[in-house]
């Protein structure tokens, strides 16, 4: 009896088991990897080449930021809408099903690792929610949950699957050892939603922007954010790695500002900006460069591939510091 699976696969070493522990019973496994401007799927396709295993990757941004804005089982400490993110990869893998013939889904997630999305109350949910109640096997924890349709039909052996609990990690060590397994990667998932930072970024924009484009969701993962009016933002660069993403990601609208001849930033403008946000934008530009507090400096705009130049003084520290969309932190 052929027997052939779909597996979330994040690159990380529970879900490296996860494989393993399928294909010990000789069933052919698929795996599937996510990418979003909130998280990529790089660690998932060098795992997949270690191990040999076929990878499908799926840029899923549509439906997830249309899930981001009202999840509907809310978020965790930050903008991580995890039951719902998880439930929607798994329907979306669910559609897969069909057109490659598959058996089940599978994940590697572990009963207990993580306070809110994977305790078994949250596991059953997630299921129920992508429509796929049954058919998702966890086989690091298969012991510890109910039996899925695939063992209750003798597709899966669930004598050989695992009953692993918690956050420690030495079962899954010491699998690795047996499966020698050299090199893996942390369980740590990447996603910048759990990060405080962003996440403040991201709900500033979500309340000025119903559909916001995602040149500017990339934005937030660059530089300094100030906001100098309820429409209108600045984004200042922190070195110089910042200030080329900064003139990748520039549009033919926006003004780029820098003080020449001293080391410092750019400061970009989504959608240019009038004369005030201009003047203020140069003023802060200054306060981030080496150049001199005390005394009036050049800036230069530079917009549609024309150029001007304005006078400014570098603005006061208490202002930058008001204007930050930051949580507040030191501004030097």
């Amino acid at each position: 009896m052929s027997v052939k699976a779909i597996g979330l696969f994040s690159g990380g070493l529970d879900s490296v088991l996860a494989v393993k522990v399928l294909q010990d019973q000789d069933i052919e496994i698929i795996g599937i990897a996510f990418e979003t401007p909130f998280f990529g799927a790089k660690k998932a396709r060098n795992a997949a080449e270690a191990i040999n295993l076929p990878l499908k990757v799926i840029d899923c941004t549509e439906k997830h930021l249309a899930m981001l804005k009202a999840p509907r089982y809310g978020y965790g400490k930050n903008m991580n809408p995890c039951i719902d993110c998880h439930a929607l990869m798994l329907e979306m893998a669910g559609g897969l099903m069909a057109g490659e013939e598959a058996d089940f889904l599978f994940t590697g997630e572990v009963l207990g690792q993580r306070s809110k999305s994977q305790t078994g109350q949250s596991l059953r949910l997630v299921a129920k929610l992508s429509g796929l109640e049954g058919y998702i096997l966890r086989p690091l924890s298969a012991l510890l949950l109910p039996e899925t349709i695939p063992e209750i039909k003798g597709k899966v052996d669930r004598k050989r699957l695992l009953d692993i609990r918690g956050r420690g990690r030495k079962r899954q060590i010491a699998l690795a050892k047996h499966y020698d397994l050299s090199s893996y990667s942390n369980p740590a998932g990447g996603c910048l939603l759990t990060d405080p930072v962003f996440s403040h970024r991201l709900r500033d924009l979500f309340d000025r922007e119903e559909h916001p484009s995602i040149r500017n969701i990339e934005l937030l993962k660059v530089g300094r954010h100030l906001r100098i009016g309820d429409d209108v933002k600045i984004v200042v660069g922190r070195n110089k790695s910042e200030n080329e993403m900064i003139e990748r990601l520039a549009e033919p609208g926006d003004s780029i500002v820098n003080i020449p001849g001293v080391p410092g930033p750019l400061v970009i403008i989504p959608g240019g900006g009038d004369g005030k946000t201009t003047r203020a934008a140069a003023a802060i530009c200054a306060f981030y460069s080496d150049a001199p507090d005390d005394i009036p400096v050049e800036a230069v705009v530079s917009r549609r591939g024309m150029t001007r130049s304005i006078m400014t003084r570098a603005a006061r520290r208490e202002q930058v510091r008001s204007l930050m969309i930051e949580r507040p932190v030191p501004v030097r």
